[in-house]
């Protein structure tokens, strides 16, 4: 039997290699792509977020929650935006570290206040028979609560989550519509 013929297995294994790299890079830059796609629809979504319609919304349902009297308002667009966000987050379009860094205060203070003392969305649910009214906000604001509950261990985390959204909210319910 003959030995190994070198220059046979040589470039085979050298093309393999390049394969292999080929490979390598096209995922490294498929990634790079998704990541900067994700950071520009962030950054669209803020500017969205930071809008004069959003503004009056944000003002509008801050108020509201803060001090419940009167009928719920008509529009949710807060909440529905931060259901847009939970979709685009869940589904992997936008990278939870990005969103909770950019969002994670609003999205915790609105959370916190929708669904304490009374969980609105439960009842929502409930009342429509529709058990997905909100899922994607809701597993949201889980995820970063849940985050933010292991960055600070606290024995009263609860309490100063509420007090925090308390807070938030009490600077939306100021924020400046005038334009």
């Amino acid at each position: 039997m003959a030995g190994v013929d070198l220059s046979i297995w040589i470039p085979i294994a050298g093309t393999w290699v390049l394969v292999i790299g080929t490979l390598a890079f096209a995922y490294w830059q498929l990634r790079q792509n998704q990541r900067l796609h994700s950071t520009s629809t962030l950054l669209d979504l803020r500017e969205r977020y930071f809008s004069h319609r959003l503004r009056i919304a944000r003002k509008s349902l801050s108020t509201w929650l803060l001090h419940p009297e009167g009928e719920e308002p008509d529009t949710w667009e807060v909440a529905l935006f931060f259901e847009l966000l939970g979709s685009l987050t869940r589904t992997g379009v936008l990278e939870r570290r990005l969103v909770r860094n950019a969002f994670g205060t609003w999205i915790t203070g609105y959370y916190t206040l929708i669904t304490q003392p009374e969980n609105r969305f439960e009842r929502w649910r409930a009342e429509s028979n529709d058990p997905l009214i909100f899922a994607d906000f809701e597993w949201l604001a889980k995820q970063v609560i849940e985050y933010e509950r292991r960055l600070a261990p606290a024995p009263d985390f609860d309490k100063s989550v509420l007090e925090e959204a308390r807070y938030v909210l009490e600077g939306e319910s100021r924020l400046n519509v005038a334009t």
